[in-house]
């Protein structure tokens, strides 16, 4: 069994590193698992470090307001490619990795 220590995710953004440090949960199949909430404080932190309004994030990503809004605010039925969009303009990037010892 893991010792359920606190372990940060950390995420480099420009030439600054945001780090969150969540309640560790013991998953067998995974290490690390990211909430729609943590994905939201993530672009929403992310916009503010660039001085952008949300209106101008969701101009440069194509995607409405009211779905940044949400998005920012955790909404866990936010829509993948929309997603992707507004991360790709603020210039993250996602690594996504098959579990330990698997190919893809």
């Amino acid at each position: 069994m893991r010792s359920h220590t606190c372990n940060p995710i950390i995420f480099p953004i420009g030439k600054y590193l945001l780090e969150f440090r969540v309640k560790p949960h013991y998953f067998p199949d995974r290490e690390r698992k990211m909430t729609p909430k943590q994905i939201g404080t993530l672009i929403r932190a992310t916009r503010k470090l660039q001085g952008l309004r949300q209106d101008e994030l969701a101009a440069a990503s194509g995607v409405g307001l009211r779905f940044l809004v949400e998005l920012e605010g955790g909404k866990a039925t936010a829509q993948l490619g929309k997603t992707l969009a507004v991360l790709a303009a603020l210039g993250c990037a996602i690594d996504i990795r098959p579990p330990h010892g698997d190919r893809p």
